[in-house]
C-alpha cells in the first residue's frame, strides 16, 4: 500500500469493527479471479460478510466463490452491473448492515486499500467514498481514447454534481447506511458508476474521492474497449443530463 495509506486506520479500525459491514462483489464469468478476491477481502478484515452476486455466469464463478467462503446470490440471467449491485444493496438493507463496499470480481480493486475508503465514513466526513485512479499519479495507464473519454465524462459529472469528480467510472466504493438505503431503492442500471454520483448528489449524500491504485486485469477483458470509449462517453453524458430531471423515490433511512 502507498505511503499515504500508512497514516490512515486499518480496515479493522475500532470505528469500523463496531458496525456491521458487507462487501458487495458483482461477478460475471470471473471463475479465474473470484476466489482470490474473496480471500483478499477476508485477509484484510475477517469481519466483512462477503456477498458475491453471480450475474448469470456460464462458468464456475459461483462455485469458486462459495469455495472461498463467500455467500452467493445467483441471478437467473444476466441483468447487468447495475442490477447486480442493487441486489447487493437490497441485501445489505434487509440485513441491517451499516457499511457496504463495492469491489469488482476481476481482481483490479485491491482490498488492502479498503482502509482508504472506510476512513472518511468512520470519521463521519462522507456518506459515499469513491476510489479514484486519477487523484494521484499511479501505474494505471488506460488507452488514449479511454483516458480522454473518462476525463470528458468527469467534467460532465463534476458540472452536474457541483463538485470535482476525477474518476466517475470507478466501481470501487463504500457507503454508510444512508447510501445503502438509497441505493437499495434507486441504483442506476444503464451506466451505474457515473449515474450513481448524480443520484447521490440529488439525495444530498456527502461524496468524497480518495486516491487508490488499481491493478491490471489478470483474466478476462473489460466490457468497454478503447474503440468504444468515446461512444460510451457520449451515451453516458446524455443519460446523465436526463437523470438530472428524473424523479427519484423518496427514501427514509431504516
Amino acid at each position: 500500500m502507498r505511503a499515504v495509506a500508512e497514516t490512515l486506520p486499518a480496515a479493522h479500525d475500532d470505528r469500523i469493527v463496531a458496525v456491521r459491514r458487507v462487501a458487495i462483489v458483482p461477478a460475471l464469468n470471473e471463475a479465474q479471479t473470484i476466489a482470490g478476491v474473496v480471500e483478499e477481502i477476508r485477509a484484510v478484515d475477517p469481519g466483512f460478510e462477503i456477498l458475491v452476486i453471480d450475474d448469470g455466469s456460464t462458468d464456475d464463478t459461483p462455485g469458486q466463490a462459495r469455495g472461498a467462503g463467500a455467500l452467493v446470490a445467483r441471478l437467473p440471467y444476466n441483468v447487468g452491473i447495475g442490477g447486480a449491485v442493487q441486489t447487493g444493496y437490497q441485501y445489505a438493507q434487509d440485513h441491517g448492515f451499516q457499511v457496504a463496499v463495492q469491489i469488482d470480481g476481476d481482481g483490479q480493486h485491491d482490498p488492502a486499500e479498503l482502509a482508504l475508503l472506510l476512513e472518511p465514513i468512520a470519521a463521519d466526513r462522507a456518506d459515499m467514498v469513491v476510489g479514484s485512479r486519477f487523484l494521484e499519479a499511479g501505474d494505471y495507464r488506460p488507452s488514449f481514447a479511454r483516458k480522454l473519454g473518462i476525463r470528458l465524462l468527469a467534467r460532465v459529472v463534476s458540472l452536474l454534481v457541483r463538485q470535482r469528480i476525477t474518476d466517475p467510472t470507478s466501481g470501487f466504493r463504500a457507503v454508510n447506511r444512508r447510501g445503502i438505503v438509497l441505493f437499495a431503492a434507486e441504483y442506476p442500471h444503464d451506466y451505474p458508476e457515473a449515474e450513481a454520483n448524480v443520484v447521490a448528489y440529488r439525495r444530498r449524500l456527502r461524496v468524497v474521492e480518495v486516491p487508490v491504485v488499481m491493478r491490471e486485469r489478470s483474466a478476462g477483458r473489460s466490457s468497454i474497449t478503447a474503440a468504444r470509449s468515446f461512444y460510451y462517453m457520449v451515451k453516458v453524458s446524455l443519460a446523465l443530463f436526463i437523470s438530472v430531471f428524473r424523479r427519484y423515490p423518496v427514501v427514509e433511512e431504516r
